[in-house]
């Protein structure tokens, strides 16, 4: 793959639309509530803003900063952000881009994936310090004669307590799992087959030892983290889709079907799926049979989920409506939605002070170069 093919291959797999307190009063059903009532603070932060963490431990938010690209990019940086006022604390460079976060809050690892270079960048919570990269796999040298990475990355997951960290490498000729020990820092493990297109979504359940996968062939298949293979391949209505969210106490998976024209077209271009269905919606599966339970409307471009178990919420953000909804997790009814226009992308909850954080990303009237943002909503 071309250097700039894997810069397009992110920001498609990132950027379209690229981780348990008490329940509260907001458990209760509640009519719609729109951005006007709700408590939003927002602050621009930095270029290129991605995916983002919460850390009770730290009581921090981490964010993770490409600085964007071309002449008038800024530093890779993870930025460590006040939970109250957004502020920058602490700005931890990185030599590599940063796009997607998972944290490992047992541990103070912060793991980073770094798209274009098929690594991940770790980095120490406690000391703002990055402390090792992980290369996922070499460059090969292709048909022009150019060495170049095979794969691109998007989402990762970890299991903190059995050492291991699991990311998708996304190929058209077939995708893969990474398996990374965290201890050693050394990937132990390529598990192939998710699917001969880009696998957006990714989920763990440690204690069933599975991870779930989403590709861009309307499948979602299932990786079993002790047998190191596929074990399960469902063909399932949501033709694109993108995140996924599980519920810990069922068999539900939680996915979002985007209904992107980009979308359609990469499809149609890389391995000759004709998406069709208009998406816009979360997809609610069985996770053991693949059966759709549910369909439930979103704002246009349904990207990042979040499920707040314990209060039965789940929370989507809508790229293209500018919005981020909330549903009973249970009825799967719409409760509120808050306006963070222009592109609100990815998802971290503070569960104990029941505080939302969204990563925003600009839109093209947006001068080049301008910082992306930050908003907090205290639900």
């Amino acid at each position: 793959m071309y250097r700039n093919s894997v810069i397009r291959s992110a920001a498609l797999a990132l950027a379209i639309s690229l981780s348990l307190g008490a329940p509260s009063a907001f458990a209760a059903d509640q009519a719609t509530t729109s951005a006007s009532t709700a408590a939003l603070q927002r602050k621009a932060v930095a270029q290129g803003l991605y995916e983002l963490a919460f850390s009770p431990k730290q009581n921090a938010v981490f964010v993770a900063s490409s600085g964007g690209f071309g002449d008038a990019a800024g530093p890779s940086q993870v930025l460590r952000l006040n939970p109250e006022t957004l502020a920058v604390e602490t700005a931890i460079p990185l030599e590599r881009k940063a796009f997607g976060v998972v944290l490992d809050d047992a541990n103070n690892r912060l793991y980073v994936g770094n798209t274009v270079d098929t690594s991940v960048t770790v980095v120490d919570t406690a000391t703002n310090k990055s402390v090792g990269i992980v290369q996922l796999m070499e460059k090969k040298v292709g048909k022009d004669g150019k060495a170049a990475y095979t794969h691109d990355l998007r989402e990762l997951v970890v299991d903190g307590a059995n050492n291991r960290l699991y990311v998708t490498g996304h190929s058209g000729e077939g995708s893969v799992l990474f398996v990374v020990d965290t201890q050693s820092l050394k990937v132990i493990n390529t598990i192939p087959g998710l699917g001969n297109a880009k696998a957006p979504g990714l989920a763990l359940d440690a204690k069933a030892k599975r991870v779930y996968t989403s590709n861009l062939l309307a499948e979602v298949v299932t990786v079993g983290t002790d047998s190191g293979k596929v074990e399960q391949r469902f063909k399932v209505s949501a033709e694109q889709p993108m995140n996924i969210a599980l519920d810990p106490a069922g068999k539900r998976l939680f996915v979002t079907d985007q209904g992107s024209e980009m979308i359609r077209k990469y499809q149609a271009s890389s391995s000759g799926f004709e998406s069709k269905h208009p998406g816009q919606r979360v997809l609610v599966l069985d996770r053991s049979t693949g059966k759709e339970l549910a369909s439930i409307p979103t704002d246009a471009g349904p990207l990042g989920i979040l499920l707040d178990a314990p209060r039965k919420r789940l929370y989507v953000t809508n790229r293209d409506g500018g919005t981020v909804t909330a549903y009973n997790s249970d009825t799967y009814k719409q409760v509120a939605t808050y306006a963070v226009p222009t592109h609100p992308n990815s998802l971290a909850l503070d569960a104990k002070k029941n505080v939302l954080y969204v990563t925003v990303k600009n839109g093209d009237s947006e001068p080049k170069g301008s910082e992306e943002s930050v908003a907090r909503i205290a639900l």
